[in-house]
Order: structure tokens, then C-alpha cells, then sequence
């Protein structure tokens, strides 16, 4: 009885939350017609029907209540409050109790948006009072108990003085009077409300009830906060964990991004959500420009924001402080909702919040700031980093602001989505350039779009340029070069490309970051478009009749200019990138350019040779760092070019013979890229490369040998001779490369073997193989490689054997060894490790093999996680397989029939058999008693019995069979089968590229939608063409509270469709977690 009955709790319980999140956020779209909302606290739920916002309600509160009991002291004080908070309730004083409740009280219960249930001790003694009950509860309107000084478990069981009273009042009333009270109090007690004897001070209670009311009166309605704010509730969501209102810490937040992102509107919007539910609140705005900065008189200052700061938040107009201790002391024990908008210094933190046990608990501060460093500096731990939109908001912010809707008037979508390119997705610049463009004719857009393309309009440059002028003059130098030059580039390369420019680079690009010029994620820097924008036109602006005496040289015109004249360029010029060239120009290189610009260090140049003319080349600056000119049209650099001070060099598709002329020093070089270079005969020396750490060769296919020099590169990470195909041997001395992690030689036909020498390349993580169709074996040293995770040898068709060294691998994560067709078993075996402890492979690829079977040692591979054997025709049965496995693919193993016994155990994401027509009739059970997340699918002819729930079609209902308790969300999972069969059609094939199952839950009494939701399903079906009718067996979770359900599946997929479908009787998901082992149930096929 107690483990039923903590099931059923479980089961309340995780229907309750489930329900209250999505009322909390979706209750403007109407689309729950009843959940569960809890009180702000103490308890942890209880009973909200929200009423329709259509509703014409006539007052907030209903309080049901015995008079007698306290109608003195308890009501009259919460009533107060309740005036106090602004909230209407219904007075009952005019209306004359009689034996039953009249039409204008029943009146009043239907009008009131929230009922108060007051359970007193005397309260079921009178029929009026449980009549109340049963109204109220029968209107499923909001309902919040409070049981005052009597047990909630009296209340249930009618026992106690209440059940004493409750017992007297029923002499001589009706079955039905009595039926219907006893099912109204049992409801009532259910929920969890407000119980008296946990509470010292009764004062604090009533305090606690009205802020719960005052909360579901404002979740009551309909949201329109969101209207206008596209992306405001995903912030609004990814906030909720930040606040942590149910906390009673005192909780600093901050709020962190570049300008013009959006902070102000987040916190505006968490203020006028929340602040309601504390004591004091106050939104001080704009405090950057609003109020005094801390210069000079520090103290004074201080003291003028503090004094500003408390005359807000508690309302009062002549505050006077004396000392800065007054704020702690007014606000020590007072629960306060604060938010500090746009602050940039710390003593502004400092005198208006600065500690948190200057508040009382449950307090929040929440500080917006476009300085990270800030935050930092004030231990405020909990950082909310505003991100910039997807493209899709972007273009609906932009939209909002200029047509009034969250999309394009026709005939400007193109338009709106070059605008909102241009902006680059800041808030505040789709704002600006929205109502730019508000009521601008069709013609004035494409007037105006050139300018825009190379200047900003002048609003937005004012409001950015107020974080450039703060930084001091180095900081501003770097991020002009980041503007012009370095944008989305990595992070690594930037440092090595200005370590000579800028002492402590590393520092200043952080100092950037902290105040969200830049951001450095996933190892780039990236500017957004708009402060990128700003830097350039400060660069124009330096000489703006004149490019060739600015910094970077960035738009094609102004370097069309410099090149074609005589007297154009200086030494001022440090960067050149014209990798936005403009067709029509025809431009060209002379020798005398580079001689007038000889302090450029950055020069990248990407235009076809079409593009230009460049008959010789005789001089490149000496000092450059970095060289990045793909399509090279020469066949070498000129031959006094020193590339002494190079960091990087990326001549890609160049026409490139070699590089240059003799031996030149390239200790400073960190990157090579010559790919795709296809003329490209012969290498440089590489004995000075020592601190090369990429090096890229890759589709070079002229090369047939590599220098023995090579092996001098002994801080090379990376090695990429893909595509070699002449190349017929490697140098012994590339085992010198002990650094390497990566190294790929795919497609390089021409290779026989690989020495022995490479086993030294201990830090090796992946080998990459692919296609070496000459290939016939593996060194044995290959085993020392201990760190290798990857070894692609898919497609080496003459591979004939696997040395058993790879099993020394410890640390393989995936062997692919898809069509190695001479392959007939991998020879490696762990029977012959004793010493081997583990083995981390989690990819094992076999498929297109001449494989028999599958050794049983794969059982060991405790970390296997994807197993594909597709079209391994001669595989007749599947070994046991390790727990950890997820995925098996077989399509096409014609004859496979078995599989190990132990299999259904596994809980698999994926399935699939795909023409596997030989599978017994025990493997096929196994198929369907396993457990999957996504799918699983093989041959068959008909929806097995194992699905109780059948029926012709793609829909089928089911009754529960009192797996739920209606008054609660339960959540259940359910197993269903279709048989998928071909269909004559017409449809293009391509109409459904993806194919995807999708299903629709349906309440069958009702007709209204429960659940809709689309699974993308197994991408191989698209190529494999299933020869006949096949079973896909999906799983799923849903949440549900009606008694019978009708389930409608669909898949789409060119010409196939459902035949039949079934679906097996579901278990709630608590059962199945604790029975999920004890299944007994028989498969069986009809």
C-alpha cells in the first residue's frame, strides 16, 4: 500500500512540474486549459485552473471562510494586505447567509479570477461554507487553501474536530449533499496550500498568501511583455535558473554584451515580471550616462549615487545621508528587486550594492554592463552572456521596426534580408536601421543600400564609438587591426601575428573582451559587423582623400587607386586585404608599389588571376608576418623576398613551381598552406622549420618525393599529404615528427608501405588512410602509437591483413575498415592480450568486408558505442555485444540470421536491419524486446501480437485501463510498430528528402490535440531502397491525462506508406523505471 502510494505521489509530482513550466511561459497562447500553479512559498504546489483571459471578471480574490472563526483577526488582517497589494476581493457583507447559497453569490465565485479556501476548524460545520466548496472546485477556477490551525490530513480523512463537526452537520442532509462535500473537501486537501502550524508569525503568512495571489493574478493574464520583443522568452527561460527566485539567497546577477545587444530590454522585462513580489524595487537606467562618474572626488560622488539610489527604491524624494552606511541599514532586512542599468565603473557598484548582506533574503540585484572585467571585480558569480540572435530573429527585429510586423512587405524581402545582414544581428543597429528605412519607398532602399555597404549611418557609429574612445591608445590600435584585418581569424594566430606589434597581446585582447568589443569563442576572435564597421571608417577618416596614407587598406576601390598610381602609398600603410574585389576593375602590381609601402606586414590577397595582371613580381616588404595570396599566378616568389620574419603563408591554388630560390631561414613560421598547388614540384629546405605546427600539402599532386628534411619539423601538430598521388614512399626521418597528432595520407594511390619509423609518433591520435588503394599492409611498429584514438583505412582495397600490434592501441576510439574488400577478418585478436585492461574503441566500422563473423572479442570493447556492418554478405550471425553499444547498422547482410541471445538487455538508439530477410524468428523477437530511443527497423509482414493495440491504417486508440489519475499529468511511455509498404505514386522522389515519422496524440472523446511531434528517421532509407514491407518499431514519453487516446502516425517517404500500425500497452514512466527488468511478457508473430 505505501509503495502504491508512492508511486502515485512520484507520478503527481512529475506531472505537476511538467505542467507548471509550461503554463508559467505559454499561457498566452492559450494553450493549456488547466495546471498546477504553487504558491510563491512555502509549498511546493497546488491546485491553478488559470481562467480564460476573455473572462469579464469582477473581482480578483473569492475567500470562503467560517466567520466565526476568523472573520476578527485572520480576514481582517488579510484583507488589509490584499488593499495594500492593489487586489480586489469580493465582501460578503451585504449579503444575508440562508440555508443555501443564492445565485449572487454562486455569481461572484464565477466572476472572481482566484478562490481562497480558509479551513478552519468550524468551517465543514456549515452548509454554506462546503456549498462554497463544491461551487468553487467545480468551476476548476485558481484555488489556493489555507489551513488554519487544523490538520490537512483531517480535512482528507474527515477525522479530528473536523471530521467531528463535518459528521454533525450531515444529520438529516441528502446522499448527494453529502457526496458531493466529502469529494470537495478530499479535492481540496490535496493541494498543497498554506498550513498555519508551520508559520511563528502569522503576520509573515498572510504576507507570503497575498504575494502568491498577486503572483497568479499576473500569470493569470496573458503576457504582453513578448509581443514586440522577438527572442524575449528564450531570455526570459535562460534566465529563470540565474534568478533562482524560490532561493532565499541574497543573489547578484549580472548581465554581460556588447552595446546595443539587448541587456536593458532583458532586465527591463525581468523587472516588470518579477519586482512585484518583493518589498522595495527600483530600476536605475542608464547609470553610465545618467549619473556622475567617479573621477576625482571618489567619496562625493559615491554619496550623490547612493543618496539617488535610495530615493528611489523606497519612494522618497528628500532622502538625506550623512555617511554611506544608510543604505545597508534601511535595506538590511527588506527584500528588494534592483537592477543597475549599463554600468562601466566599479565604485558606481560599490555605494549603491556593494555586499549582499546589505539586503534581506530572497533578495536580487541584477547589473547590465558591457564590462565582464566589472563583474568580475565585484564577485558577482552569476553571468548571464547575452548572445547575438539567429539570422531568422535578426530579420523579424528588423522587420518590427520597419513594417510593424515580424516580417517583409512584398516585393523588400530580399532587400530586408541584405539590411539585416548589414546590421550583422545587433539589437539595437536592426533597431536603428529599421527605423531608418520605416515608410521609405521601394526605390530610396536601393538608392540608399550602396552607401550603406561601406559607411554606417551616423547613429549607430555615435553610440558604438562610445566604447572605442574609452580605451586608451594601444587598445584602440588593436582593435583597428582587429577591425580591418583580423576578424573571425583564430585566436593563436592573431597573438603570433602581433606579438612583435603589441606588448602583451594576450592582456589586451582580453581587456577588449571583457568590455564585448570582441568575443573569443570556440578559439576565434569575432567583432561584430557593426563595431567592425566602425573601425574601418575610423581608418578612412585618417587620410580620407588619401588611402594610401591610412593604416589597412581594406575596400577594393581605395586599393585599385593605390595600385594604379605612381605616387599613391606610403609608409603608413601596414595592411592590404583585397579579398573584396569588385568586378569591372582591372588593376595591376608594379614593383614600385611595394617599395613606397615597404612597412606592410599583413598582405592577403584573394581574387582570381582573371582578375588582374601581375607579369612579375621582384619585391615583397621585408617585414612581412603574414602572406596569404591564393591563385598565386607566378611560378616563385621573388628571389630577394626574406621570409625571416613570416608567421604564416598560405599560397593555396597557386601556380606555384617552388617556393623560392636556396635556403632561407624560416625559424619564425608557424603555418604553411600550399594545397591544391598542382604544379608545385619541389619543396623548400625544411631545416630551420623547428617551429612549423601546420603544415599543408595536401592535392599537390606534382610532388613525388618529400625532402628528408622534413623530419627538422619537430613541433609539427598537423600533416596534411592528402591527394599525393605520385607519391610513392615517405622519407624515414618523418618519424622525427614526434609531435604530430594528425597526419592524413588519403588518396595517395601511389603508396606501397609506410616505414617503420613512423611507430616513433607516439602522440599520433589519428591516421588517416583512406583510399590508399596500393596499400598491403601496416608496419608492426604501428602498435607503438598507444595514443592513436582514429585509423581511417577505408576503401584500401588491397589491404590483405591487420598486424596484431593494433591491439595495442588502448586508446581507439574508431577503426573504419569499410571496404577492404581483400580483407577477410580482422586478424587482430584480444584472446592473445593478456595484458590489455581496456580497449576505448567507440566506432567500429566493417562494412563492404569480406568478414564471416564477428570474433567474439568485440565484447570486450567495453566503450563500443556505433557498430555499422553494412553489406557484409557473407556475416551469418551478430556475437554477443557489449552493453555500451547504441547504433548497429546492417543494411544488406543478406545472410545474417542469428543474433546473441543477450541482445534485447542492450537499450539501443538505433536499429537498423534493412533487407535482412534471413533473420530468425528469435532475432526478430530480440529486435522488438529491445529498447530504443530513436528506431529500429527490419523485414516483416504484419504488426506481431507483442502490440495488443492493433489496427489497419496509420490509427489506432487506446484505453488506459486506470494507468492515471485524471486529476493528474502522468507521464507514460509507449512502444508502437508500423508496417511500412510500397504504394504506386506519382510523387517526385525528391518531394521528401528526409524521410520522418511523425505522430498526432488525440484526447478521442474531445478531439483535441494532446501532442504533435516529428522524429526524423533513418537517413539510410533514402539510399537503400527496401525491397519489401518492414517493420519500424519507435518508442516514445509522453505526458498525458486522458482516459482514451487516439494515436495517428504518418511517414513520409516518396512512394511508401503505413499499412498497418500497433501500439503495446504502456507503463508510467516511474513503474518502468523501477519494473523495467521484470518484463515477462511473450512475443509472438501472427
Amino acid at each position: 500500500m505505501e509503495f502504491s502510494l508512492f508511486l502515485t505521489v512520484l507520478a503527481a509530482a512529475i506531472g505537476f512540474l511538467v505542467i507548471f513550466r509550461k503554463f508559467r511561459f505559454n499561457q498566452e497562447n492559450k494553450e493549456i486549459d488547466s495546471s498546477l500553479q504553487p504558491p510563491s512559498s512555502p509549498p511546493s504546489s497546488s491546485s491553478v485552473h488559470p481562467a480564460s483571459s476573455s473572462h469579464n471578471w469582477t473581482h480578483d480574490v473569492f475567500p470562503s471562510f467560517r466567520g466565526e472563526d476568523i472573520r476578527r483577526d485572520f480576514l481582517s488582517h488579510i484583507q488589509k494586505e490584499f488593499r495594500r497589494k492593489g487586489i480586489t476581493p469580493f465582501i460578503d457583507n451585504e449579503i444575508n447567509r440562508g440555508k443555501s447559497i443564492g445565485p449572487e453569490l454562486i455569481r461572484a465565485i464565477r466572476e472572481s479570477k482566484i478562490a481562497i479556501i480558509l479551513l478552519s476548524k468550524n468551517y465543514a460545520s456549515s452548509k454554506w461554507c462546503l456549498d462554497e466548496l463544491v461551487e468553487i472546485m467545480k468551476c476548476k477556477e485558481t484555488v489556493i487553501p489555507v489551513f488554519y490551525k487544523v490538520d490537512p490530513s483531517h480535512v482528507k480523512k474527515l477525522t479530528g474536530y473536523f471530521g467531528k463537526v463535518f459528521k454533525e452537520n450531515c444529520v438529516g442532509k441528502s446522499k448527494e449533499d453529502i457526496g458531493r462535500w466529502k469529494e470537495a473537501l478530499d479535492e481540496v486537501s490535496t493541494i498543497a496550500g498554506y498550513h498555519s502550524s508551520n508559520w511563528d508569525n502569522e503576520a509573515v503568512m498572510i504576507e507570503e498568501i497575498v504575494t502568491s495571489v498577486s503572483k497568479a493574478l499576473i500569470n493569470s493574464v496573458p503576457s504582453s511583455d513578448f509581443d514586440n520583443l522577438v527572442g524575449m522568452r528564450a531570455h526570459m527561460e535562460k534566465m529563470e535558473p540565474f534568478l533562482g527566485l524560490n532561493s532565499n539567497e541574497v543573489k547578484m546577477i549580472g548581465i554581460w554584451g556588447p552595446s546595443g545587444i539587448g541587456k536593458s530590454t532583458i532586465a527591463r522585462v525581468l523587472f516588470s515580471q518579477n519586482s512585484h513580489e518583493f518589498q522595495f524595487s527600483v530600476f536605475m537606467e542608464n547609470i553610465k550616462s545618467r549619473y556622475p562618474r567617479p573621477f576625482f572626488d571618489v567619496y562625493s560622488t559615491k554619496m550623490q549615487l547612493q543618496k539617488e539610489f535610495l530615493s528611489q527604491i523606497i519612494n522618497q524624494e528628500d532622502v538625506t545621508i550623512r555617511h554611506l552606511g544608510v543604505a545597508k541599514e534601511r535595506l538590511k532586512n527588506k527584500k528588494v528587486f534592483i537592477v543597475l542599468d549599463d554600468v562601466d565603473h566599479l565604485a558606481q557598484l560599490d555605494a549603491m550594492v556593494e555586499e549582499t548582506r546589505w539586503f534581506g533574503p530572497g533578495s536580487r540585484i541584477i547589473v547590465t554592463t558591457q564590462n565582464k572585467e566589472l563583474l568580475d571585480a565585484h564577485a558577482i558569480k552569476h553571468i548571464y552572456k547575452v548572445d547575438f540572435p539567429p539570422y531568422n530573429e535578426a530579420l523579424q527585429i528588423f522587420c518590427m521596426y520597419t513594417f510593424g510586423q515580424k516580417y517583409p512587405y512584398d516585393g523588400f524581402e530580399n532587400l530586408s534580408m541584405e539590411v539585416t545582414n548589414l546590421a550583422g544581428k545587433l539589437p539595437l543597429g536592426l533597431r536603428i536601421m529599421g527605423s531608418y528605412f520605416k515608410g521609405m519607398p521601394k526605390k530610396e532602399w536601393e538608392e540608399e543600400l550602396p552607401r550603406l555597404r561601406i559607411r554606417l549611418d551616423g547613429d549607430i557609429e555615435s553610440i558604438l564609438r562610445l566604447s572605442y574612445d574609452a580605451l586608451g591608445d594601444e587598445d584602440q590600435a588593436l582593435f583597428l587591426h582587429i577591425a580591418c584585418f583580423f576578424n573571425n581569424e583564430w585566436i593563436v594566430k592573431v597573438e603570433e601575428y602581433l606579438a612583435e606589434t603589441f606588448v602583451g597581446v594576450k592582456a589586451r585582447l582580453r581587456i577588449l573582451a571583457e568590455k564585448s568589443l570582441i568575443s573569443m569563442e570556440s578559439g576565434y576572435i569575432k567583432m561584430h559587423s557593426l563595431l567592425a564597421r566602425l573601425g574601418r571608417e575610423i581608418v578612412r577618416k585618417q587620410s580620407p582623400n588619401n588611402p594610401g596614407q591610412r593604416q589597412f587598406l581594406v575596400e577594393a576601390r581605395d586599393i585599385y587607386r593605390v595600385l594604379r598610381s605612381d605616387t599613391l602609398g606610403s609608409q603608413s600603410v601596414i595592411g592590404i586585404d583585397l579579398t573584396d574585389y569588385e568586378f569591372g576593375m582591372e588593376w595591376k602590381i608594379s614593383d614600385e608599389t611595394f617599395e613606397r609601402m615597404f612597412n606592410v606586414q599583413f598582405l592577403r590577397v584573394h581574387c582570381y588571376p582573371s582578375s588582374y595582371k601581375l607579369e612579375s613580381l621582384n619585391r615583397l616588404p621585408q617585414d612581412i608576418r603574414l602572406l596569404y595570396w591564393i591563385y598565386f599566378p607566378l611560378t616563385c616568389l621573388p628571389s630577394d623576398f626574406n621570409p625571416e620574419f613570416l608567421v604564416e603563408i598560405n599560397m593555396s591554388d597557386s601556380n606555384l613551381e617552388k617556393l623560392w630560390e636556396g635556403n632561407k631561414a624560416i625559424r619564425n613560421l608557424k603555418w604553411m598552406d600550399l594545397c591544391n598547388s598542382k604544379n608545385l614540384k619541389e619543396l623548400p629546405d625544411f631545416s630551420t622549420a623547428t617551429n612549423l605546427q601546420k603544415l599543408d600539402l595536401s592535392y599537390c599532386s606534382s610532388l613525388v618525393e618529400l625532402p628528408s628534411s622534413i623530419g627538422s619539423m619537430t613541433s609539427l601538430e598537423n600533416l596534411d599529404l592528402s591527394g599525393l598521388s605520385n607519391l610513392v614512399e615517405l622519407p624515414y626521418s618523418i618519424g622525427n615528427m614526434t609531435n604530430l597528432k594528425k597526419l592524413h595520407l588519403k588518396e595517395c594511390s601511389s603508396l606501397v608501405e609506410l616505414p617503420s619509423s613512423i611507430g616513433n609518433m607516439t602522440n599520433l591520435k589519428e591516421l588517416h588512410l583512406k583510399r590508399c588503394s596500393s596499400l598491403v599492409k601496416l608496419p608492426y611498429s604501428i602498435g607503438n602509437m598507444t595514443n592513436l584514438k582514429k585509423l581511417h583505412l577505408k576503401e584500401c582495397s588491397s589491404l590483405l591483413k591487420l598486424p596484431s600490434s593494433i591491439g595495442n592501441m588502448t586508446n581507439f576510439e574508431k577503426l573504419n575498415l569499410k571496404g577492404c574488400s581483400s580483407l577477410q577478418k580482422p586478424s587482430f585478436s584480444f584472446g592473445n592480450m593478456t595484458h590489455l585492461k581496456k580497449l576505448d574503441l567507440t566506432q567500429l566500422y566493417l562494412s563492404d568486408t569480406g568478414i564471416q563473423e564477428i570474433a567474439s572479442w568485440v565484447k570486450k570493447m567495453s566503450r563500443l558505442k556505433t557498430l555499422v556492418i553494412n553489406g557484409c554478405t557473407k556475416l551469418v550471425s551478430l556475437p554477443q555485444l557489449p552493453d555500451s553499444l547504441e547504433i548497429i547498422h546492417a543494411e544488406n547482410c543478406e545472410s545474417l540470421e542469428r543474433l546473441d541471445c543477450s541482445f534485447y538487455k542492450t537499450k539501443f538508439t538505433e536499429l537498423s536491419f534493412v533487407n535482412c530477410f534471413k533473420l530468425n524468428q528469435e532475432a526478430r523477437n530480440l529486435i522488438l524486446k529491445a529498447s530504443t530511443k530513436r528506431w529500429a527497423v527490419f523485414p516483416g509482414e504484419t504488426v506481431p501480437a507483442y502490440f495488443s493495440y492493433r489496427a489497419t491504417g496509420s490509427s489506432v486508440s487506446m484505453k488506459l485501463n486506470g494507468l492515471l489519475d485524471t486529476r493528474f499529468p502522468t507521464s507514460l511511455r509507449f512502444k508502437a510498430c508500423l508496417l511500412l509498404v510500397t504504394k504506386p505514386s506519382d510523387v517526385d522522389a525528391a518531394a521528401w528528402r528526409d524521410p520522418y515519422i511523425s505522430y498526432c496524440i488525440k484526447d478521442k472523446l474531445s478531439g483535441v490535440e494532446v501532442k504533435l511531434y516529428a522524429v526524423r528517421f533513418c537517413q539510410i532509407w533514402g539510399k537503400l531502397s527496401p525491397q519489401s514491407e518492414h517493420l519500424v518499431v519507435i518508442e516514445f514519453e509522453e505526458t498525458v491525462s486522458s482516459p482514451e487516446l487516439v494515436f495517428e502516425f504518418s511517414f513520409r517517404y516518396k512512394n511508401w506508406e503505413i499499412k498497418e500500425c500497433g501500439l503495446r500497452p504502456p507503463e508510467s514512466l516511474a513503474l518502468s523505471m523501477l519494473m523495467e527488468d521484470e518484463e515477462t511478457i511473450r512475443i509472438g508473430f501472427e
